[in-house]
């Protein structure tokens, strides 16, 4: 057996002495919860800090989705990118600092697998701390995590995997809505009071809805306490996954993902989230479309030789349906509706060149041939531009 055997993991366990940067730290002030209007618009607050930019602000952040999705594939990988410092999804940015990850599912052999797949070769960063036990919120949970957070001030992201097992047993006497309200808002103080992301992975119903917010398992109260909802789905298409993003501090979008099945991480893919989602017919043609707004059937059947015409025009046409192309009455299509309400320059019946505004003036070191719209070629398409 071995000489040092490994001792329990649960938060208790992690070593309780502070780090030498954490001695003389100021204790934290309580936040200020009341101000007069003036007071209040006279303050200056600082930006929501950000565990990944743009995805998972400070606040409490619903992670849902289906069983087996990769939900903890997804947490326990953002866990070591934001430790790290290094690239969340291969290709977002995020500032590192500490980060406490309670993986409650989990084993220190799975877990430690699961890492070695991720790092693939890299070091294991310092700042993660992972635990496999922890009391729930009502039973000590809360105090436990926030000892941790005053012994590292610079936390940046607190992850829960997965949130039935930190809830704890509802109060007496009250509704089930006002319970998941409850359950949530021990994450929701935690969050405010340390300023950090507090991530919890849980589930969605069996049942799916055009609404993803009604699809987070329990009821309202769950999602409504929360900052920020993310709900992961399976995609079809090139993409492997569709996160879908709502909350306060954060913008409602969608982001196409695909499961690296070498490394067991998620990677963002480029573009919006449609056109990972489609066929590759509707995909080609939702890029020519783009590429050239206001083409035709004939053109983008010119442009793609591998589809057939008929092909091309009954996609179009589906696509239209849809909403995911635009058409005018002269049967051109369009990306969008804003591309294709978009006025059309006057072409000069001389030169067959957009004649400019009549408003415009020459303006000091511009040229004539500028001006004149004969400087660039021959433009296929009024809301293309002359190319210099």
């Amino acid at each position: 057996m071995s000489a040092n055997p490994i001792p329990p993991m649960h938060l208790y366990s992690v070593p309780s002495e502070p780090s030498s940067e954490a001695v003389g730290q100021p204790k934290r002030e309580r936040p200020r919860t009341a101000w007069t209007a003036d007071q209040l618009m006279a303050a200056e607050f600082p930006e929501p800090k950000w565990a990944v930019p743009g995805i998972l602000a400070e606040g409490v952040s619903l992670l849902a989705g289906p069983p087996k999705v990769g939900k903890s594939w997804l947490s326990l990988g953002l866990g070591l990118s934001v430790a790290a410092g290094g690239h969340a999804f291969d290709s977002v940015p995020v500032q590192g600092g500490p980060v406490l990850y309670l993986a409650l599912e989990d084993t220190p052999r799975r877990l430690q697998t699961r890492m070695g797949k991720l790092l693939s070769g890299h070091p294991a960063p310092a700042g993660l701390t992972l635990v496999t036990e922890c009391p729930p919120f009502p039973q000590g949970g809360t105090e436990a995590i926030a000892q941790w957070l005053e012994r590292n001030p610079d936390a940046r992201m607190v992850v829960i995997d997965v949130f039935a097992k930190m809830r704890g047993q509802a109060p007496q006497g009250v509704s089930a809505y006002d319970a998941d309200y409850v359950a949530v808002g021990y994450a929701k103080r935690l969050a405010d009071r340390y300023g950090i992301a507090v991530v919890l992975v849980h589930h969605v119903r069996k049942a799916s809805s055009e609404d993803f917010l009604t699809e987070v398992s329990g009821t309202n109260g769950i999602a409504g306490a929360a900052d920020a909802t993310l709900v992961l789905k399976r995609a079809r298409g090139q993409a492997d996954g569709i996160l879908h993003v709502t909350g306060r501090d954060v913008n409602e979008a969608e982001y196409a993902l695909q499961f690296q099945e070498a490394s067991g991480s998620w990677k963002l893919l480029e573009g919006p989230a449609s056109d990972h989602t489609i066929g590759d017919t509707r995909a080609a043609i939702l890029r020519h479309v783009r590429a050239h707004p206001g083409a035709r059937p004939k053109d983008i059947a010119q442009a793609l030789p591998g589809t057939d015409a008929d092909t091309i025009r009954r996609t179009c046409s589906r696509m239209a349906g849809d909403g995911q192309l635009t058409k005018d009455a002269g049967g051109r299509y369009y990306p969008d509706a804003e591309t294709r309400t978009r006025p059309a320059r006057e072409v000069s019946q001389l030169s067959d060149c957009p004649v400019p505004p009549p408003d415009r003036h020459e303006e000091p070191g511009q040229s004539e041939l500028d001006l004149s719209g004969l400087s660039g070629s021959r433009t296929a398409h009024p809301n293309k531009e002359v190319a210099g």
